[in-house]
């Protein structure tokens, strides 16, 4: 008999800390409803407004501020596999000329196919890599593309314009 009382005593236990937690949760999740209160709703709609929001990707070039203060190389927006690298950091760098820049601008290519939205004036002249690349660079309102020999220097712009005029590099595209 003593085994038994202790039986019903630990179900009757058990069975009122259960009803007291899912009475517990049941009012705390549905505020305006038995257990929550106006202050739940409040907290909760302002946890709501100030999660965190969408992550969207622009395709913005990152640092692209502090590039143009440091080089005075506009990029814009690509997605990854072209980037503006050191000249001396590796072999297999596509190659930009200018007339408005000192020394070449220099880019790493990756992955299979590559984009880049940018502005450089006065390019005359690109030597490719191992990628097919093309450029698109324009004079005006006048648009142009190049194709670009891989491996070797390709003149563009001006220097493959019978009027020799100023060419502003605005694309690259690669692929492998």
């Amino acid at each position: 008999m003593k085994a038994f009382r202790t039986l019903v005593r630990t179900v009757a236990t058990a069975t009122a800390a259960g009803a007291m937690a899912w009475l517990a949760i049941a009012g705390g999740a549905s505020a305006g409803t038995a257990g929550g209160t106006a202050r739940d709703t409040a907290a909760m709609q302002a946890v709501a407004e100030e999660g965190p929001g969408f992550a969207v990707e622009d395709f913005g070039y990152p640092n692209a501020d502090k590039i143009l203060a440091e080089r005075n190389i506009i990029l814009k927006r690509g997605d990854g596999h072209i980037v503006l690298a050191d000249c001396g950091s590796a072999t297999d760098l596509l190659e930009v000329w200018s007339r408005k820049k000192e020394d070449r601008i220099c880019f790493k290519v990756t992955g299979t196919r590559g984009y880049l939205a940018l502005e450089i004036p006065s390019v005359f002249s690109i030597k490719g890599n191992n990628y097919s690349a093309q450029v698109d660079m324009t004079v005006g309102t006048e648009e142009k593309t190049f194709d670009i020999s891989k491996n070797t220097w390709t003149p563009v712009g001006e220097s493959a314009d019978s009027q020799g005029r100023d060419f502003m590099l605005m694309e690259i595209r690669t692929t492998k």
